[in-house]
C-alpha cells in the first residue's frame, strides 16, 4: 500500500499579483475600519450635523481631498499589475510609506481612540510595511 500522503501544490504568485492583492486588503481593513466607526455613539449624529471628524466642517474641498487621496490606492490595485516592473517597484516604494504614514497619524489621539480603531490601523500598517517589502524585494530581470 502506498502511504505517501499528497502535498499540497505551491503556486507561484508574481510580484504584481501579490501588491495588487496587498493594495486591495489595505483598502478593504479601511473600508471595515470606517464602518465600524458609525457604531461609536454620536458619529452619525456629528456627521449629520456636517462635522468631518478632526477636519472640521465638511466642504467640498476637503471631501475633494480625501476623495483624491484615497484615489491612489484604489487605482494601485490595478496599477500594480500592469505598470512595467521598474516603475511599479518605485511607485509601490514610495506611495506605500506614505499610505503607512498616513495610517500612523491617525493614532495620534491614541489615547482617545477605539481599541478596535487601533487594531485595525495597526494592520494598515503592517500591510503597508508590506508592500514596501515586497516591492523592495521584487527580483531582477534577466536581460
Amino acid at each position: 500500500m502506498n502511504n505517501v500522503k499528497p502535498r499540497i501544490e505551491r503556486i507561484h504568485v508574481s510580484v504584481p499579483v501579490k501588491l495588487s492583492l496587498l493594495w486591495a486588503s489595505l483598502l478593504s481593513f479601511y473600508i471595515y475600519n470606517d464602518y465600524l466607526l458609525f457604531f461609536m455613539p454620536g458619529q452619525i449624529e456629528g456627521m449629520n450635523a456636517g462635522s468631518f471628524g478632526p477636519f472640521g466642517e465638511v466642504t467640498d474641498l476637503k471631501l475633494l481631498a480625501v476623495a483624491a487621496f484615497l484615489a491612489i490606492p484604489i487605482s494601485m490595485i490595478f496599477l500594480s499589475s500592469i505598470l512595467p516592473s521598474s516603475v511599479s517597484r518605485w511607485l509601490n516604494m514610495i506611495i506605500g510609506p506614505i499610505h503607512g504614514i498616513s495610517n500612523a497619524l491617525t493614532l495620534l489621539p491614541f489615547f482617545t481612540a477605539p481599541l478596535f480603531f487601533k487594531f485595525i490601523v495597526s494592520i494598515e500598517i503592517i500591510v503597508t510595511l508590506l508592500i514596501l517589502w515586497t516591492a523592495a524585494r521584487w527580483p531582477k530581470q534577466d536581460g
